[in-house]
């Protein structure tokens, strides 16, 4: 006989007690009480029995027992303790897509000096290639951020100032100004960071270089306008930028003003757009951080 309780000395109710003897037919069995009291009658003599006790939930508890002629036996120290718990978890690698797809959530928070959108810079040495599904999502996100639409607006309050392009003064002037901006701001974003890049495979991001000397990294941000890395992780001639400023500019001839359109406001709009690129590049290595 004897008492069953946890590790705290509570009793166990409705554990199961059990004495195995040499063969299966003189098992014994017996179940303990409220208390966590049990007892067992007609026990063989010289006979030795393992005596296994378990609980749901807490694990097995364990002794010998091999009794005289005429013994009664009282058994103490019975306290069973907690069951193990073994958790098996099951990791799936993640796609090549999915990973991408957290890093482009990170690069839509990113912004340089807490307000200049910095959607377009990878700190990452290894990101995974984006897809075309995520090329046009930064695009379109940078497109309409708040501070684009705040840079179109005065770029274009600028040149209804200066009369560039000549348009008409007063408010219709400038709405035409505005929408002009906005459009080559569009079709540059567009073209140049998510159609190119699509059909050509080549990524639109900056990728940071952060450590070497002054010139080199100079030399590195520059760079960036004329080499592209490729979705095979390559290093190529940037097609997409070149390309999109190019296009960009191209299609200003359908909304500028008679007098400036031709083929000289295709070039000084690309270099324009160009240049800007340029100086971006470096403020995304000397003054963007992580």
């Amino acid at each position: 006989m004897g008492t069953v309780t946890d590790m705290h000395g509570s009793p166990v109710p409705d554990a199961t007690v059990v004495l195995r003897g040499a063969i299966p037919s003189s098992h014994l069995t017996a179940t303990t009480n409220a208390d966590g009291f049990f007892e067992i009658h007609h026990v063989s003599a010289g006979i030795p029995y393992r005596i296994v006790i378990h609980s749901p939930g807490f694990a097995r508890w364990t002794s010998s027992v091999d009794l005289r002629p005429g013994q009664l036996d009282m058994l103490t120290g019975i306290k069973l303790h907690l069951a193990a718990v073994r958790t098996t978890i099951t990791v799936s690698p993640q796609t090549t897509e999915q990973i991408a797809t957290e890093q482009v959530q990170t690069e839509l928070t990113q912004r340089g000096l807490g307000f200049v959108p910095n959607f377009y810079e990878v700190f990452a040495r290894n990101p995974a290639p984006l897809t075309a599904k995520l090329k046009f999502k930064l695009a379109l996100r940078a497109a309409v951020d708040p501070f684009t639409l705040a840079g179109v607006g005065t770029l274009a309050g600028a040149g209804q100032m200066t009369r560039t392009p000549n348009y008409a003064d007063g408010f219709g002037g400038f709405a035409e100004r505005l929408g002009a901006n906005y459009a080559n701001q569009f079709t540059n974003l567009m073209i140049g960071g998510a159609i190119l890049p699509s059909l050509l495979h080549q990524d639109p991001r900056y990728f940071y270089q952060g450590t070497g000397s002054t010139a080199s990294r100079a030399l590195h941000a520059i760079s960036a306008i004329f080499i592209a890395k490729g979705d095979n992780g390559r290093w190529q001639p940037n097609y997409s930028e070149l390309g999109g400023d190019l296009a960009s500019a191209a299609l200003s001839n359908v909304y500028y003003p008679e007098g400036n359109e031709g083929v000289g406001l295709i070039f000084v709009n690309f270099g324009i757009d160009t240049g800007i690129h340029m100086g971006m590049r470096l403020l995304q290595e000397f003054v963007f951080h992580p």
